[in-house]
């Protein structure tokens, strides 16, 4: 009988990665109440990373849908821009520790949720869910996602595939390549790749830091299997073995296809050269799928989409969620944002603008269009697994050691031995 999930990397191990960072700050931070005055209770602050482009038209549905269903409070926007949330999960910790925590805040679920429980930022939610209706709403494995020793402690809005490529139709074809083809594994896709370069356009379409750590998660899934991937972060999967050695120089070669000044780029931008026929291919998660529409981009004619070469039997899983600190100084209101982004018509609303599938289970495939709906079969049938880049592998302090030897890597200042050793270290700490 084939396993539904690989999570419980995300789950079981998740006090153990986050006491180096409970070592490393000795203490929680102090909640004591702030020395600014009190906010007037008919407000809101919602702290995310959604503050720009596709993302910020999705926040945007949320809330719509907010003021529909809870007039009396207004929402108060502290988004903060930034590849994959790290500008804004670095201002975040400097509020909490400050004793300052937004209403609510947005959060990955696994590593990165369980890290903020450890450090005892967020309230306990399982009263909330019963009061609010949601016991039954969302799927074991999801539920697993958000809770740390049985306990519930975020509301997911919305689930992502990281593993996704998103390919030009004209570049392609003027490769002489088929834009219907999915490749099955990445010495298949490594030929098209060249047969792009041989045109003089850009094979792959790559960003910053945090975009080639997503490309690399998708590498190791690719040539290790969900239970090699997991492995690497459960103990499981030696990092020194060969197999992890011949993962990383296909991860070399696919960063040999992109375009020197990635570091440059965010996500947007290496979409966009996709988008504008300068690139061929980009690898993304499906939030990009809202990037392709607005930019007038028509699905199977303008651009493709299929999983990453090597992975098409995983999901690999992002969360989006959101929680209530400790100290928060407008609970009410933020318990009232949290029904709004657990209801269906919100979910519904919030994953048609951003390409995501929403987290409750009573959804209608019906009303979004091709893409999700093949995610959503892909999410309900396939092996789950755990994103690195978006924070439910590990907790963040091994992220960040993880996205330095990525960096030192792709710059040049490391060798594939070397990046293999500073993986195996960062992973070790945990």
């Amino acid at each position: 009988m084939r396993t539904r999930t690989r999570l419980r990397v995300s789950t079981h191990a998740l006090i153990t990665m986050t006491l180096g960072a409970l070592v490393l700050t000795a203490c929680t931070p102090d909640r004591s109440p702030a020395t600014t005055p009190t906010p007037p209770p008919d407000q809101v602050e919602v702290f995310s990373w959604w503050a720009s482009g596709s993302e910020k038209l999705a926040l945007d549905s949320l809330v719509a849908e907010f003021a529909d269903q809870h007039p009396g409070t207004t929402f108060v926007n502290g988004g903060v821009a930034g590849g994959a949330g790290s500008v804004a999960k670095d201002l975040l910790r400097s509020r909490i520790a400050a004793g300052d925590p937004p209403d609510t805040f947005q959060v990955h679920a696994g590593a990165e949720l369980a890290d903020h429980v450890a450090a005892g930022h967020l309230e306990e939610l399982t009263a909330l869910y019963t009061r609010l209706g949601l016991d039954g709403v969302f799927s074991a494995d999801l539920l697993e996602q958000v809770s740390v020793d049985g306990a519930v402690y975020a509301v997911p809005t919305a689930i992502h595939r990281a593993n996704v490529v998103w390919a030009s139709t004209a570049v392609l074809e003027a490769a002489g390549l088929d834009p219907g083809t999915s490749y099955t594994n990445l010495d298949q896709w490594f030929v098209a790749l060249e047969a792009v370069a041989a045109t003089g356009r850009i094979p792959l379409a790559l960003g910053s830091t945090w975009t080639q750590v997503h490309l690399l998660e998708t590498v190791l899934l690719a040539d290790l299997g969900a239970d090699g991937y997991v492995g690497l972060w459960d103990g499981s999967t030696d990092w020194a073995s060969p197999e992890v050695t011949a993962a990383l120089e296909d991860f070399e070669r696919l960063v040999g296809y992109s375009d020197p000044g990635r570091d440059g780029l965010d996500w947007p931008d290496a979409a966009q050269r996709v988008i504008d026929g300068d690139a061929a291919f980009t690898v993304m998660g499906d939030w990009a799928l809202a990037l392709f529409r607005e930019s007038g981009q028509a699905e199977r004619v303008d651009y493709r989409w299929f999983p990453v070469p090597g992975t098409a039997g995983t999901f690999d899983l992002v969360v989006d969620a959101f929680t209530l600190p400790v100290g928060a100084r407008r609970p009410d209101a933020a318990e009232a944002w949290l029904d709004t982004v657990s209801s269906l018509s919100a979910q519904t609303a919030f994953s048609t603008t951003k390409g995501s599938i929403p987290a409750r289970l009573d959804a209608n495939p019906a009303v979004f269009e091709t893409y999700q709906r093949s995610a959503l079969s892909a999410y309900q049938g396939g092996v789950l697994v755990p994103s690195l880049a978006h924070g439910s592998a590990v907790a963040p302090a091994v992220l960040e050691e993880i996205s330095a030897a990525v960096s030192l890597f792709t710059t040049g200042g490391s060798t594939v031995a070397d990046l293999q050793d500073d993986l195996r270290r960062a992973v070790a700490r945990t």
